[in-house]
């Protein structure tokens, strides 16, 4: 059977969601913590309908789920196609379960047509990738290739306070792969990594298309502690050459940093730029006082290591001009970082081409697929519209969008199957 004749199954996708989020709405929004009561229900969800399906269905020992058709030759390597289905506090229904339904919805066309591809296809459920409820970024597919640092054992969960590895414990799964940085996966016996993701920007619903093909995952350098010291002084008693204004040297900066971004988007590179936090000390500051103190952050964000790298050095250098013109100290501090992943070229070129509107976009959220890409795994990504943003109950993807992306995705695996 052709690619196109094969349509992805709606109704499964349409059942699911609704079982999704039935099982874990709290209120206006989903609440699927990590390794907790949500997540574990999501799971459960998804295993069911596997095994109605009647595929193969495995579960590692940190929990991530495996849902397979098998292929003709067993031990070619398989493809995989995946997501998380944990969430942020109070999200939604489609973040990360868009692109484990998908996948479903991808697998069951092909068993009832009764397609057999040259390898296994199967579906990952990812553990843990939203790092609110443990602050680690990519646990479940950062663990299944043993990359996580053992010291993440100890971090605790943000609502409740208990260990990774209590919690790990606690629902029947093993910390010592982690521990041990054992890899579960191993990427020479995977020939593809495929993520469906809600766009989680408002590019898409701009533009008026349904769906995309992501170029990359944006890497972070990020200022996580920057700090600008100055003198608290009487804002009317202190004229402008005594003065030593931390918010003034600190707007100052950000201006700086403002034009460094137009620079290089006009030179045509892929960049963005932002304070989240900029902040005066509560107990200190005044209506009638020149600040003395401010913290904030600065966080870039880019598809090239060596743009990050050079706009983090420009704005070390700007800290050390603007710091003595305006008699302040301007400690940045270090970075906290993650690389880019450009996903691949031949793949980014099949979605293109399935697509009746192609278009291409950089994705500046993290991914699982970043950690695919990152230890030489074959990765695309597709993005689907949604309306509101993501990461709050407002998220709003239409199953029609849905479709176009879930298409889109079983075609490709039809062609890269074979």
């Amino acid at each position: 059977m052709s690619a196109t004749a094969l349509q992805p199954d709606l109704d499964l996708a349409a059942s699911l969601f609704e079982a999704l989020s039935r099982a874990t709405r709290r209120g206006r929004g989903i609440v699927r913590d990590s390794y907790g009561a949500g997540e574990q229900a999501a799971h459960d969800i998804v295993r069911a309908a596997a095994s109605t399906l009647g595929l193969e269905i495995s579960i590692d020992p940190i929990g991530n789920l495996f849902v397979t058709l098998p292929g003709r030759e067993r031990s070619a390597p398989r493809i995989i196609m995946g997501s998380h289905l944990d969430s942020v506090p109070q999200g939604d229904n489609y973040d990360g379960a868009a692109g484990v339904v998908a996948g479903l919805a991808v697998l069951s066309a092909l068993r009832r047509a009764g397609v057999v591809l040259d390898c296994d296809l199967a579906v990952m459920a990812i553990r843990a990738e939203e790092s609110c409820w443990f602050d680690v970024a990519y646990l479940g597919s950062g663990g299944a290739f043993g990359l996580l640092d053992p010291n993440c054992l100890s971090v605790a969960r943000s609502d409740n306070g208990q260990s990774l590895e209590a919690t790990l414990q606690q629902q029947g799964f093993d910390p010592e792969p982690i521990r041990e940085r054992r890899r579960l996966l191993d990427p020479g016996r995977i020939r593809a990594y495929l993520e469906l993701h809600i766009e989680q920007g408002p590019t898409l619903v701009a533009r008026g298309l349904p769906a995309a093909v992501v170029s990359g995952i944006r890497g972070c350098r990020r200022f996580r502690h920057a700090r600008c010291t100055g003198e608290y002084a009487h804002s009317g008693a202190v004229s402008r050459s005594y003065r030593r204004d931390a918010v003034a040297a600190t707007v100052a900066l950000l201006h700086h940093m403002e034009t460094v971004w137009l620079r290089h988007e006009a030179a045509g590179d892929d960049l963005v730029l932002t304070s989240g936090e900029l902040c005066t000390d509560p107990a200190m500051h005044g209506p009638s006082k020149i600040a003395g103190e401010t913290r904030f952050v600065l966080d870039i964000r880019g598809l090239s290591a060596a743009t990050m790298d050079e706009v983090a050095a420009e704005a070390r250098a700007a800290a050390g001009r603007i710091g003595p013109a305006y008699r302040v100290h301007i400690d940045l501090g270090a970075t906290s970082d993650s690389p880019p992943a450009v996903m691949d070229a031949r793949l980014r070129s099949q979605l293109l081409s399935l697509l009746d509107r192609p278009f291409e976009m950089a994705s500046g959220a993290g991914h699982d697929a970043a950690v695919f890409a990152q230890v030489g795994i074959p990765s695309a990504m597709i993005f689907v519209r949604n309306e509101n943003g993501s990461h709050n109950a407002d998220e709003a993807m239409s199953l029609d969008d849905f479709a176009v992306g879930a298409r889109a995705l079983l075609q490709l695996v039809m062609q890269f199957s074979r």
